[in-house]
Formats: C-alpha cells, structure tokens, sequence
C-alpha cells in the first residue's frame, strides 16, 4: 500500500530540473533530489540514407568514445552549452526524462533547464522546443550562473553583490547577482572540455604522442592542478599512439607538465573574472570585497584553482559545497518554490 502511494505521489509532483550540460546532463526531481547524473553523450549508427538510430545514452554512450566502428559514432550533442545536434539533444533529452519518470508515457512534466547566460533567441528556442518535444507540458529556463548562486546557498534576493564562476564543460560563466538578477555576466568558451583539448595538444607537442578525450581527461582528474605544489612530481602512466613510429607507446606526464598545460587556458578564466570585476558598479565591487568569490561547476574541482584565483584577484575565493551538482541543485530549489521560480526563470 505505502509503495502505491510513494508512486501516486511521483506522478502528482512530477517537476523536473534538468542541467543540460555540455559534459554532463543531471536530473533532479521534486521531492527525490537528484535521480539522474550521466554523460552527454549519444552513440548512433548512420545508415546508408543518413538517418539515425540510438543505439546508447549516458555513461554506456561515453564508453563507446573513441572505440566504434565507422558505422557507429558516439556524439555529443552539446556544444559550448548550447545544442550543436538538435535530432541527438531530443533523443537524449527524451531518454533522460523517460528514465527519471520510471518509463512511463502519461507523465508530462513540468522542466526547468538551466541554460548559459546570453545565449541568443534562436538557442533559447531550441532547448525550449527540445524539451517540448520530449515530453515536457511546460518548459521554464534559467540561467546557469543564477541556478549556481542558488544552489551554493548565496543570498541572491538581497541588495548585495555577490559573485559566482560556473565553470563546466563547455563555457565559463562569471556574474555577479543583486536583488535576484544578473548584474553583469561574462561567458568564455573555455572550461572543462577546453582543460582536456590543451593536454591533448601539449602531449601531442612535447612527446609526439597521440591521446584520446577519456585520456586526456583521466589526467586531468588525476593531475590536474592550477597552482605549484607538493604534488608538481606526482606521476600518472599515460598510453596512446605514437605519432613518429606509428605503434602503441606509453610515457609518464607529471603534475607540474599538467600545470603548465593548462596554464593559458586558466589564464583566460582569470582574465574573465578581472573583466567582470571591472565592469562591476562601485557598490557591488564593496561588496564582493567582503563576500569573496564562489566557484562552482565541475571545473571548479580541479586542484589549487581557488588559490589561483586568489592571488591574481587578492579577493576571498571559497568553493562551493559539491561544486559538479551545484547548478542542477539551484535549479532544484526553484522547482520547489514557485515564489522563486516567478522571480528567477523565464517561460517561454
């Protein structure tokens, strides 16, 4: 009987917040938190005519990465935050939404995505048509730098400054917030998957070697740092495919090499957040000064960052509790009220 009503209860409240990521996508449902957490990645096979049929999604997708025959191609229909695939980002968005409602057809949520701040009409649209045609009644969308705010618990509806750097996948977004709006935002394109490309380039230049993205990203778990130190000589065993002689070769990279391939990369970030703090009014900038920054998104877990940031800034740097489910958290919290929910997203 209890387990009727636990089901009679998920299909009244069946909201959903989605964080349509570049890298990852998560899914959190009112009154069950946080139900889904998974690659953005779509393996498809191209027939003769060019269609396409699914074949995986998520995590057994991301597995597929790089190992497919040329008939199979595992996709990522996120681009810099923004859908590059419209076909796949459906397939995905409906497989993720069918999953998060136990399969079934009757069930039309109401979806809250969180999208980059500034993007243009037509990518609005888009997602909203997306999540429209996979399912959804209603669609709301809210930007990622407020859903992060939100979920690292800053007061964004009172009269004072706060800043947050959402660095995810695809873009790095840094805001400032008052009174429950953007005051000013800047996006670079460069965060997660940017991090992984420059290692890719600076193994690729130093030791002729040849790496693929899970490689690439596997060192930058392991190494990947912002600021020198006691780990610099720590060592991760990285194999890939010669680029002189053609056959299988295998080297050591340490944490200090990681560092310094990042190292232009993070030099951007930082120039975006010095940017923000220029433009920022007076007033907010005092602020700031007092409350610090807050780093969320799932590149804000890469070692020493907040300590980078604070030398460069000489501000506070604080990072914000589970940085990775921070935004789809924020956007979790608008779900559940609907007083915030009218001051923070946008219907469409």
């Amino acid at each position: 009987m209890m387990r009727f009503f636990d089901v009679f209860r998920e299909w009244i409240n069946n909201d959903l917040a989605i964080d349509l990521g570049t890298a990852n996508t998560l899914v959190y449902a009112k009154d069950r938190g946080i139900i889904v957490n998974e690659p953005s990645v779509v393996a498809v096979h191209e027939g003769m005519r060019g269609d396409k049929k699914v074949l995986a999604v998520g995590k057994e997708a991301k597995d597929m990465l790089g190992r497919t025959p040329g008939s199979i191609k595992a996709i990522r229909p996120m681009k810099n935050g923004v859908i590059a695939d419209f076909e796949v980002t459906q397939s995905m968005l409906r497989y993720f939404i069918k999953k998060s409602l136990h399969g079934s057809k009757f069930i039309k949520p109401r979806i809250i995505i969180c999208i980059p701040f500034g993007i243009t009409q037509v990518e609005r649209r888009a997602v909203k048509e997306a999540a429209e045609q996979s399912g959804a009644r209603e669609v709301y969308l809210i930007e990622e730098p407020m859903a992060a705010a939100i979920g690292a618990n800053l007061p964004i509806t009172d009269p004072s400054g706060n800043m947050i750097v959402d660095i995810g996948g695809g873009t790095t977004e840094v805001a400032v917030i008052s009174l429950g709006g953007i005051v000013y935002s800047k996006s670079v394109r460069v965060a997660g998957d940017k991090f992984d490309e420059s290692i890719i380039n600076y193994i690729k230049k130093k030791y002729s070697l040849l790496i693929g993205e899970r490689t690439a990203e596997d060192i930058k778990i392991k190494l990947g740092n912002a600021y020198p130190s006691e780990r610099d000589k720590e060592t991760y065993e990285v194999k890939g495919r010669d680029l002189i002689g053609g056959s299988p070769k295998t080297i050591e990279v340490t944490a200090e090499e990681v560092r310094e391939a990042l190292s232009d990369s993070l030099a951007e970030v930082v120039e975006a957040i010095k940017v923000t703090l220029e433009k920022t009014p007076p007033e907010l900038a005092a602020d700031i000064v007092d409350n610090g920054i807050i780093l969320a998104g799932g590149g804000a877990q890469l070692g020493e960052l907040d300590v980078l940031i604070k030398e460069k800034t000489g501000l506070p740097v604080a990072v914000a509790e589970d940085p990775a489910t921070c935004v789809v958290r924020g956007c979790g919290t608008v779900v559940d009220s609907i007083d915030l929910l009218k001051k923070v997203a946008s219907h469409y």
